[in-house]
C-alpha cells in the first residue's frame, strides 16, 4: 500500500498573490469580475459559463471533484489589494506516480500579464516539485489558445504534443 501526500486544501501565498482554497461563496464573485468578458475568458475552455448560475453549478462540480481528490482548486488573490482575480486547480493528480496538472486557470484582464498568474504558476510547481515530491507538472491549454500557450512558454515551459499547423478546424465532407 503506498502512502500519498497531504491533500486537504491548503493555501499558497507569495509577494503579488494569495491561493486560498475555492469556496461555495467564491462563485458570485468570480462571476462579478467575469461577467462582462465571458466571449474573451471562457472562450476555450469546455464547459458552459455564461451566467452566474453556470458559476455556481461549477464551483460545485470542481468542489466535489476536491472532495474525491481529483483535484485542488484555489480562488486566486491579489495580494495587495485582497480582490479575487481568478481561479486555477491542481487537477488529474496521480501523486502515486508523481505527476500533476495546474490548470483550469483563468485571470480577469485587468490582471493578465501582471506578476499574478506567472507568480501562481510558481507557487504551484513549487508546491509539486518540493512538497509532493512530484517528477513531473503538466500546464494544458488548447492547440489554438494562443495566448495561453504563449503564458505556458513565458514561464519558460517545454512544449509538448502540439502540431499547430494540423490543429486548425477542419470541414468534414
Amino acid at each position: 500500500m503506498s502512502t500519498h501526500p497531504t491533500i486537504a486544501p491548503f493555501s499558497l501565498e507569495g509577494s503579488h498573490v494569495r491561493l486560498q482554497p475555492l469556496r461555495p461563496e467564491h462563485a458570485e464573485l468570480l462571476w462579478e469580475i467575469a461577467k462582462d468578458h465571458l466571449g474573451d475568458l471562457f472562450r476555450w475552455i469546455p464547459y458552459k459559463l455564461e451566467s452566474e448560475g453556470d458559476f455556481r453549478t461549477f464551483n460545485s462540480q470542481v468542489l466535489s471533484e476536491q472532495a474525491r481528490v481529483l483535484s485542488i482548486p484555489f480562488a486566486t488573490f491579489e495580494r495587495d489589494t485582497n480582490a479575487v482575480v481568478g481561479t486555477t486547480r491542481f487537477m488529474n493528480m496521480d501523486l502515486t506516480n508523481r505527476k500533476v496538472e495546474i490548470g483550469s486557470t483563468w485571470v480577469a484582464p485587468q490582471w493578465q500579464r501582471t506578476a499574478i498568474n506567472t507568480e501562481a504558476k510558481y507557487l504551484m510547481l513549487r508546491h509539486a516539485f518540493e512538497t509532493w515530491n512530484c517528477l513531473r507538472a503538466e500546464l494544458k491549454t488548447d492547440a489554438l489558445n494562443q495566448r495561453s500557450r504563449q503564458a505556458i512558454l513565458r514561464l519558460g515551459a517545454k512544449e509538448e504534443g502540439t502540431k499547430p499547423q494540423n490543429c486548425l478546424p477542419r470541414t468534414l465532407v
